[in-house]
Formats: C-alpha cells, structure tokens, sequence
C-alpha cells in the first residue's frame, strides 16, 4: 500500500500542475477589447502579471497593455526605470478604482521607497492612457515615448490590495511583489 501511494501522490501533482498550466490564460491567446491587437507579449514571471506591445515603425514609442490579477479594491502598476533595476527611479502607470467609481489611470514617479503615488509627469512622453478592469484584471494602455535609443529596458510591475482616499496603499514587502522587475526588450 505504501508503494502505491508513493506512486499516486506524484502523479495527482503533475496531472494537477499540468491542468494549472493548460489552463491558465497565456498572453499568446489574450483577446483584448476594442479589438485592440499586440505583436508581442511576455507573461510576466511573478503576480500573474503579462505586458502586450507594439514597437512603432521609428522605434521610438511603444503602445502597451499591462494586465494583471486584481480585486476591484486594489491597485496595479507598470513602468521603464531609465536609470536602474528596482523599483525607486521608476516611471510607472498606475491604475485603481476612484472613490467615485471610475478607473483611473495616471503616470507618477517613484522617487523612494516611500512615494507619494500623487500623478506627475514623467521623463519620457506618455499618451493615450486609459484603464479597464475585465474578468477580474486590470489593464493599463499606454503609448510610451521611449527614453533613450535603445531597446531593452529595465521595469517593474506591482500590484497592491489597498486604496485609501484616492491613493494606493504600499503593496507586501515580501514574495512575489519584491521580486516584480526584470528586463523587457522591445525589438
């Protein structure tokens, strides 16, 4: 008996881990509304987030969805650091239900550990921002000016649970949402 169980365990794991994967909604098969279409997409490899884009035939702007998991009383933010690898120095679009009930979506800069979250300008251009939320996501579009001649980036993405007077709450310090940055190459 014992022989066998050992046998089962392993197997009810993979052909769990197997339906997970098969399941779960890749980048590649995302449909967006608006009949909105992207050339390119990662999913991202923490908080279950994925970034869609088209680079401009310049090669100087993006147009991007950023999408990831999230409640209605929550937040998500994506966004280029210019200048460095975490998350301070970052340009980030934001995104979270208003008190009002709209979904908004503003650029702010992450100049500490500690940021204001308050709307800004950021160094680069930023046009056509809007947010929708669907099937339980929130989804930034974008169209980035982008910093500097080059096209890998490094950038962030984030998400928290809170929103209190209009402003996100800081998100866990810990887990996945530290680990939320890399590099994205647009070519």
């Amino acid at each position: 008996m014992a022989s066998q169980l050992k046998f089962v365990l392993p197997l009810s794991i993979l052909t769990i881990s197997f339906l997970y994967i098969c399941n779960a909604d890749s980048c590649s098969s995302h449909t967006f509304s608006d009949n909105r279409v992207y050339s390119s997409c990662t999913d991202l490899p923490h908080l279950g987030a994925a970034l869609h884009y088209n680079q401009s035939s310049s090669g100087n702007s993006i147009d991007i969805a950023f999408r990831a998991p999230q409640s209605s009383s929550g937040w998500v933010a994506w966004g280029l650091n210019p200048k460095g690898s975490s998350m301070v120095g970052s340009q980030v679009l934001v995104a979270f239900f208003h008190s009002n009930g709209s979904l908004v979506a503003y650029p702010t800069q992450l100049d500490s550990y500690s940021p204001s979250m308050a709307p800004g300008d950021l160094t680069f251009p930023v046009s056509l921002l809007s947010a929708e939320y669907v099937k339980k996501e929130m989804i930034i579009y974008a169209t980035l000016g982008l910093p500097d001649a080059k096209a890998k980036y490094n950038h962030v993405w984030q998400a928290g649970s809170t929103v209190t007077g209009d402003v996100p709450g800081v998100h866990p310090t810990s887990g996945e949402n530290v680990l939320s940055k890399g590099t994205v190459d647009f070519q």
